[in-house]
């Protein structure tokens, strides 16, 4: 299919599912999912929820907030904790899992109190290659995932935005702080501090799309190839800001960025 096909499909399918409450995070695929809703079905038939917890970082919230405004999204905030005590010190493989359920039920009181049929996110085809453990979570809570359905890919959602003329269209794919600290390891939140501060450092100076995983002492630094050599001309300062915050080692991963590269001791 055509991207005009595959939007055409996405459309039928939101209107077959409407009134629908979207698990909106900011990002691309669930911001393009919201502004399409909208469009569609209007404000009052297609509201956004954010559920905010300690993975979520600061700027992504405002991000999210700020695109929703320019959107005239109908967004509500909700805080939730997605993660018990007992998960975060075990901190499984599954993680993304426990967490989705925790969000879903959050989401499910929103979307009983709005009168909502459908509850969707913003999942696509190019999730299905990875190890996204949160998808068939939500799939098993009734959550309907309209790019999938519409076989709509990450470059089909990048596209769509692009000519709808969406600002958002490029932006960096993010992911919850969790996802930066290996499996096994305790979840805490001085460890989320460290490495939202971390990131801030990194995008203060320019760089767009990076991850710090937290290795105990030892920070990881993730960027994109092409901005090793940027990394390496501002290592003094970079790594001094980065020390400060609480690490003792900062190291730069010569393979550069890629999602989910925590997943990569799984067998």
């Amino acid at each position: 299919m055509d991207i005009s096909t595959k939007l055409s499909r996405l459309e039928e399918i939101l209107k077959e599912k409407a009134p629908i409450l979207i698990a909106y995070s900011g990002g691309v695929d669930s911001s393009l999912l919201a502004a399409v809703a909208q469009e569609v079905l209007g404000p009052e038939n297609a509201r956004c929820v954010l559920v905010d917890g300690p993975e979520v970082p600061r700027r992504g919230v405002a991000e999210a907030v700020s695109n929703a405004t320019a959107l005239g999204l109908n967004l509500e905030i909700l805080k939730g904790e997605s993660l018990s005590k007992d998960l975060k010190q075990i901190n499984p493989s599954d993680r993304c899992r426990h967490c989705k359920i925790g969000t879903y039920q959050t989401l499910a009181e929103a979307a009983k109190r709005y009168g909502s049929n459908s509850i969707a996110d913003g999942a696509n085809i190019s999730d299905l290659g990875e190890h996204r453990p949160g998808i068939d979570a939500f799939s098993s809570c009734g959550v309907i995932h309209p790019f999938i359905l519409a076989e709509i890919t990450k470059q089909d959602i990048r596209e769509i935005a692009r000519e709808k003329g969406l600002p958002f269209w490029d932006k960096p794919s993010s992911a919850c702080l969790y996802s930066r600290i290996p499996y096994g390891d305790e979840i805490t939140d001085i460890k989320l501090h460290m490495i939202e501060e971390s990131e801030e450092v990194l995008k203060n100076f320019g760089f767009t799309q990076v991850r710090v995983r937290h290795h105990g002492n030892i920070a990881r630094i993730e960027v994109l190839p092409d901005d090793m050599l940027k990394v390496m001309g501002l290592k003094a300062d970079i790594e001094q800001k980065i020390r400060n915050i609480g690490f003792s080692y900062v190291t730069l991963d010569l393979r550069g960025y890629r999602s989910g590269s925590m997943d990569e001791v799984l067998t």
